[in-house]
């Protein structure tokens, strides 16, 4: 017997980690404070998140340097590191400024070329990521590009690249037109599907029905939109399908964040257990 909506709309599978960083970006960022663990697994246990695991994401997050144990007699608090906060500082910029849609493009692109020896195999692997997550696109060999003149000394940092790597900030002329290098750099139709099933689970009469609650359904909605958004390269809007599906998006993203907000922090409020901001 089919169950209806209860079986089309489950909550996601939960993501631990990324969760966490939906959390404290909501509700630790900015306050000084630090948070008891048993809370955060009462905040957890509502989006199905096991104790053992909110216990390991706590431990492997403190071990990272993202967060700081204080401990108050038999309970212990985690609180931000200031590494966490940039991390979580650079979320909520691309979540509340940046978006999901380049409407004030100037023209401009970043090109960086690079050409490494065989002998730095690792080392071309880890650029080509570290170019990816910072949303630059592969335009031909060795030349990746980006929109908007971009500082990527901390996508460089800690590589060691010296004369191998040059970055250029660089307008597009006749015979090359703009959308063809979109086009060429980018897989735009990836990019489409990602906020196509984003628009799926969300843009319904009634979002994942089976969360139990405004608080659940909040931490899963940013979870979901902070990864979207980290992973688009914030091409410019009027190169873009006019039905282009990121900008419905975001105005979905922006309407329910605005209705579970008040809710959510009500809830929160009563299960969370933390300590006063330091003066």
């Amino acid at each position: 017997m089919n169950s209806g909506d209860g079986d089309d709309h489950r909550v996601p599978p939960a993501r631990p980690q990324s969760l966490m960083f939906s959390f404290l970006g909501v509700y630790v960022l900015d306050r000084g404070t630090a948070v008891y663990s048993g809370s955060v697994i009462d905040v957890f246990a509502r989006l199905g998140v096991s104790e053992e695991a909110v216990r390991s994401t706590l431990a492997r997050m403190a071990k990272r340097n993202l967060l700081v144990r204080h401990r108050r007699g038999r309970k212990v608090y985690f609180g931000l590191t200031p590494h966490a906060v940039n991390v979580l500082e650079d979320g909520r910029r691309r979540v509340w400024e940046t978006g999901a849609v380049n409407r004030g493009w100037d023209g401009t692109w970043t090109l960086v070329g690079f050409s490494l020896p065989d002998s730095r195999r690792s080392t071309r692997h880890d650029l080509r990521s570290r170019l990816i997550w910072a949303g630059f696109g592969l335009l031909q060999s060795g030349l990746w590009i980006a929109p908007g003149a971009m500082d990527v000394t901390g996508v460089l940092d800690s590589l060691d690249l010296g004369d191998h790597v040059t970055v250029l900030t660089a307008k597009a002329f006749k015979p090359s037109e703009t959308a063809d290098l979109v086009r060429k750099a980018f897989d735009i139709e990836q990019i489409a599907r990602r906020y196509r099933a984003f628009l799926a689970q969300w843009d319904t009469p009634r979002p994942l029905p089976s969360a139990p609650d405004d608080l659940a359904r909040q931490l899963l909605l940013h979870t979901d939109w902070l990864q979207l958004v980290r992973q688009d390269p914030h091409l410019p809007a009027e190169h873009l399908p006019q039905d282009w599906p990121a900008i419905r998006a975001e105005q979905v993203f922006h309407s329910l964040a605005e209705e579970y907000g008040p809710r959510a922090a009500e809830l929160a409020g009563r299960v969370l257990d933390t300590l006063p901001p330091r003066p």
